[in-house]
């Protein structure tokens, strides 16, 4: 059974940095996808960043790109989101997801998602 947990938010100051962690089980990293996503209060969900095996590809979301970079550890099956240089607008829970099968990084194909991690950003 796949699941994925997120860790790693909280509350820092604008400027500040924060490292998020999506730990997965029951899931292989041989061939495998682990997108981020966020939804702000208000808003709707966005996908932030995304990481696949298929020729080992990143991807970031405009408003993040230059400051967060997302990584993996396979020995330990986790997925890392590291965010410097917050602004409040990055105010959000984040949430990590991934596909059941393959390393598409299409939102749309996201099919196990974590309960989320809240990043509290203030001025």
């Amino acid at each position: 059974e796949v699941q994925l947990v997120e860790s790693g938010g909280g509350l820092v100051q604008a400027g500040g940095s924060l490292r998020l962690s999506c730990a997965a089980s029951g899931f292989t990293f041989d061939d495998y996808a682990i997108g981020w996503f966020r939804q702000a209060p208000g808003k709707e969900r966005e996908g932030v960043s995304c990481i696949s095996s298929g020729v080992v590809s990143t991807y970031y979301a405009d408003s993040v790109k230059g400051r967060f970079t997302i990584s993996s550890d396979n020995a330990k099956n986790t997925v890392y989101l590291q965010m410097n240089r917050l602004k409040p607008e990055d105010t959000a829970v984040y949430y990590c997801a991934a596909p059941e099968y393959g390393s598409s990084c299409s939102p749309l194909g996201m099919d196990f998602w974590g309960k989320g991690t809240l990043v509290t950003v203030s001025s």
